[in-house]
């Protein structure tokens, strides 16, 4: 069994965990969304690889925190924007997994690199002359390769915050929501209530492109596909196609963030189809407030962490900083905790073999795990489209499988 943190308020515990009980766990996770700079909602992960804009002055390495184990901390922080702003919110996760954890070992070496690979080359190799044993970042797709470069050359191991599974590899574990953990959820629990024959509709861009190659084979594994389509801003060709199929599909799987769900959603009835007739399907992006205010869309399922995670962690933000958490900001902690409560082992604390311990570790927003080729495995829950938000029709599992 995995442990989860401590419930007590304001004090995540590290317990022990996996076959060997060696590795310590106590983290939350969240979404590596720049979309929105607050509330709860996952906004679509595939935005710009790059912020837009010049940085501003770059802000001045930070050392937080008195610990022996020496942490690198790499965000965009005067980054233009949103990126600078999910960046600041991160930082302050950061700071507060510090202060919550109880007596960590861990000295955070922040360090900011602008949003660009060469900020993120330079200030990595700062880190590395100082001693750190991970490196936590960085949040853009185009700057962890920079980063891997020189700590690969190291033998340190990064724990990057991009949504590109592309980016990672040996030595590089992703601590993202990777759009793949949302399919292959609602996919096997639409499979586990009967479903068996899919239909999709999907958006031709590349969050669609990463969604497609997922659904189509999880689809294989537990079903069949009667109608694969995808659009570009024109729905309506698309929408058609596959309203003709549906009288032979068990369900519909629509993937895209909340605003284009529902535009999906109302040209798929133009097209004449019925979808109360059929069970509709989707991940995380779902979760958004046009969405749940859709009537087509009530009752679709959807993969997501259960929410209450980030809503314990929100109020202890406001309360620390007066202001909400971007999404992303439980990323930053997640991360802090995790290398807190690795730092009590010993030297292999922070090494691939760790890491990746099959049983994963435990946090708020459910379990997870990362695997040797640096992506993850994330233990989600369903939940249900309803007009006052979404309630949950199957929690996150309490362990993984084999």
């Amino acid at each position: 069994m995995v442990g989860p943190l401590n419930p007590k308020h304001g004090s995540p515990d590290a317990r022990l965990s996996g076959p060997t009980r060696r590795t310590a766990v106590g983290l939350i996770l969240g979404a590596p969304l720049l979309g929105a700079c607050s509330g709860g909602q996952i906004s679509s992960p595939f935005g710009p690889s790059q912020p837009e804009g010049p940085p501003g002055p770059q802000q001045q390495p930070l050392a937080v925190g008195t610990g022996q184990v020496k942490v690198g901390l790499i965000l965009p922080l005067s980054a233009a924007g949103n990126a600078g702003v999910a960046a600041q919110s991160m930082k302050n996760a950061a700071e507060m997994a510090l202060a919550e954890f109880q007596n960590p070992n861990i000295q955070l070496l922040i360090k900011d690199d602008g949003g660009s690979p060469q900020g993120a080359q330079q200030v990595t190799q700062q880190a590395l002359g100082e001693g750190a044993e991970i490196i936590l970042g960085p949040l853009f797709a185009a700057s962890v390769p920079a980063t891997a470069q020189l700590t690969r050359a190291r033998g340190v191991s990064v724990i990057a915050f991009s949504t590109d599974s592309s980016v990672a590899g040996r030595g590089v574990y992703l601590l993202s929501f990777l759009p793949e953990s949302d399919v292959n959820r609602i996919v096997d629990y639409s499979a586990g209530i009967g479903k068996k024959s899919f239909a999709a509709l999907l958006p031709d861009n590349a969050y669609g492109n990463v969604v497609e190659a997922a659904f189509k084979q999880a689809v294989g594994r537990r079903g069949r596909m009667v109608a694969f389509e995808k659009y570009a801003s024109d729905r309506s060709a698309a929408a058609r196609t596959v309203a003709q199929s549906l009288g032979s599909a068990d369900a519909l799987f629509i993937a895209d963030d909340g605003e284009s769900v529902v535009a999906t959603a109302d040209a798929l009835t133009a097209a004449g189809a019925n979808l109360r007739n059929i069970q509709l399907l989707g991940t995380g992006l779902w979760d958004n407030p046009r969405v749940y205010a859709s009537a087509p869309l009530q009752g679709g399922l959807y993969a997501a962490p259960d929410p209450s995670g980030f809503r314990a962690f929100s109020g202890r933000y406001r309360a620390k900083y007066g202001a909400d958490p971007v999404r992303t900001a439980t990323l930053a902690y997640d991360a802090v905790a995790l290398v807190a409560a690795l730092s009590k082992q010993g030297s292999q604390r922070f090494a691939p073999e760790t890491l990746t311990n099959p049983s994963g570790f435990a946090g708020i927003d459910g379990l997870f795990r990362f695997r040797s080729d640096g992506s993850n495995e994330r233990g989600l829950a369903v939940m249900k489209v309803a007009s006052g938000g979404s309630t949950p029709v199957a929690g996150s599992p309490k362990s993984f499988g084999a």
